[in-house]
């Protein structure tokens, strides 16, 4: 995979992996902490992500980033509720 294409992808997935997970992250910072709907708030966003990586070819090195854009999402989507 040439270098320009490949850093469009990744760039291309940290944005969907940051979108993902802005709602999660809304609905997570209403729920009672560490209750069941706080779990699944903040993991069902992963299996989706996964697939995008792993259909678009992506090596397992890059998941340092898309953990990076799935924090920062949560994060974000925990301050839009308030």
């Amino acid at each position: 995979m040439d270098t320009l294409p490949k850093i469009a992808i990744v760039t291309g997935l940290f944005f969907v992996t940051y979108l993902i997970n802005l709602p999660f992250g809304s609905l997570r910072g209403r729920a009672r902490k560490f209750s069941l709907k706080w779990f699944l708030y903040i993991h069902v966003p992963i299996p989706v992500i996964f697939l995008l990586r792993v259909l678009s070819h992506i090596e397992f090195r890059y998941v340092p980033i898309f953990v990076f854009a799935a924090l920062v999402g949560q994060f974000h989507g925990g301050k839009l509720q308030a």
